[in-house]
């Protein structure tokens, strides 16, 4: 065997594993939280999850939804400010949680969060917004 053939070969053989484990691990993701796991690992694969902290150490994370918009997370609570929340997982109890939910926790698994430092008065007005944009 050629030396020049066999880093292709081993390359390939790389990228095949790489496939299969995806693959694995998107149907796996798939079975147990239904619709929710593919779209969620896009947002973690467009690096869409924000983990925002206060000197105080209180934190949100903010998900950039494939809409634009921007939704506000509490993992510690388990909730979102996105309407698929409110109506699957609150109102209907069709589903333990949206996208953006899953996105938290996946990023979170991954090591894939950006990271974002604010005093305690921006994250106050991060909240207050929120408030604002539901009422």
């Amino acid at each position: 065997m050629d030396r020049s053939t066999l880093p292709a070969v081993a390359e390939e053989l790389l990228r095949e594993i790489r496939k299969a484990f995806q693959e694995t691990s998107q149907g796996m993701l798939k079975f147990i939280f239904g619709p929710s796991a593919a779209p969620a690992l896009d947002l973690v694969d467009q690096r869409s999850v924000t983990r925002v902290k206060s000197p105080s150490g209180r934190t949100l994370y903010q998900v950039l939804g494939s809409s634009g918009k921007l939704y506000t997370c509490y993992s510690s609570c388990h909730f979102c400010t996105c309407p698929a929340f409110g109506f699957s997982v609150l109102q209907k109890n069709e589903s333990l949680l949206c996208k953006h939910i899953l996105a938290v926790y996946l990023s979170q698994a991954m090591g894939a969060c950006q990271e974002l430092a604010v005093s305690e008065e921006q994250l106050t007005n991060i909240l207050l917004a929120e408030e604002e944009d539901e009422g």
